[in-house]
């Protein structure tokens, strides 16, 4: 399967699309209203983005997807980010290159909702203790994304990928930092379906890395944006505080490190599409670049406002939780650097051989 290539203005199009989308049904107060709710899912935004074909983004054509490709899916999750949209996406998009027929449909259509969990070597937890022997998996993955609203589990590590029904899944909702991102543990006692080779376990976990660093990237850069308006706005002394030389430096520092994590995140998500020889060191080098410029964002954008952004009320706390939360997921900034100098070392050898 090859997928398909859009132009920038198509993919400009794709991206003003979403942004409209998540604009009508995902303003701040949708936000704060699905994270207070028990799911911690709102069914008809995920209609509508199935609708929109978001949900079979990756899909193949001939299940009803749209049959993109990871650069599109960076595109729209920098949208779903700057949102902090409490939406599947990250797990969809893991799903939709596992999945194939029905399922693959089910899921294109917004039908059915993929957990992923990564076991073995790609068990970014650390706690995960799952076996699978015999045609059965055993055993508890632990932080498992969008486990509470999951249809099928797919369990994914280096031996392969297996499918399990929720009826052999016994969930249990841990609390989170981040309302607007749900995870649980889940106990697996049942039949396990390979449908996968360790090959698709690690293009899924990447294809989750460059979902992950396109909405850190969009988090980013809002959180810069809803810093800056206030710097103008906010008046101290009879000057906005965005005259202050202290304001201009750090805003100035922020801006660097929204368009580095953009420039990382859409790198990382063209090498994954083209199955590049240097994938694995800018997945890496996404990995832990975005995340940092988005809690550093979030962090000096509160410091920035001042007193304000520490209430209830002001959404700036929001994206500090979603980047502390997303700082952690799939693995923390020291174990992505330190892969990113192992992928490089390989290169490095690769080149010399």
């Amino acid at each position: 399967m090859t997928d398909a290539t859009m132009n920038q203005e198509e993919r400009t199009a794709l991206r003003d699309t979403v942004r409209r989308l998540f604009a009508d049904q995902c303003a701040e107060s949708d936000v704060r209203r699905i994270m207070e709710s028990d799911s911690g899912h709102d069914p008809a935004l995920w209609r509508s983005l199935a609708e929109l074909g978001i949900a079979g983004l990756l899909v193949a054509a001939g299940a009803g997807g749209s049959q993109l490709s990871a650069v599109e899916l960076e595109l729209v999750m920098e949208e779903a980010g700057a949102a902090l949209a409490p939406v599947p996406l990250i797990s969809t998009a893991m799903a939709s290159v596992l999945l194939d027929g029905e399922l693959a449909e089910a899921l294109a259509a917004g039908r059915t909702i993929a957990a992923v969990a990564l076991l073995g070597a790609l068990d970014w937890t650390g706690g995960s203790n799952v076996r699978i022997e015999g045609g059965r998996a055993q055993g508890t993955a632990r932080f498992v994304p969008d486990a509470g609203i999951a249809d099928i589990f797919l369990l994914a590590s280096d031996e392969g990928v297996h499918l399990v029904e929720r009826a052999s899944a016994e969930i249990t909702p841990l609390p989170t930092f981040d309302r607007t991102r749900r995870m649980a543990d889940v106990r697996f006692d049942g039949a396990a379906t390979r449908i996968g080779d360790g090959a698709a376990a690690r293009r899924a976990r990447d294809i989750g890395l460059v979902a992950l660093a396109g909405e850190q990237t969009g988090g980013a850069r809002r959180i810069f944006d809803i810093t800056v308006d206030y710097a103008r706005e906010r008046h101290q002394f009879g000057r906005a505080i965005g005259s202050f030389q202290a304001i201009k430096h750090m805003a100035a520092d922020l801006l660097l490190e929204a368009e580095s994590a953009t420039s990382a995140a859409r790198d990382a998500a063209r090498q994954v599409a083209e199955s590049a020889a240097g994938k694995d060191a800018a997945v890496a080098l996404a990995a832990f670049a975005c995340a940092d410029a988005f809690l550093r964002c979030a962090k000096d954008g509160i410091q920035m406002h001042g007193g304000i952004a520490f209430t209830w009320d002001h959404p700036a706390h929001l994206y500090l939780r979603r980047a502390r939360s997303d700082v952690q997921l799939f693995g923390d900034s020291r174990v992505w650097r330190d892969r990113y100098v192992a992928a490089l070392d390989a290169m490095q050898k690769e080149m010399a051989a």
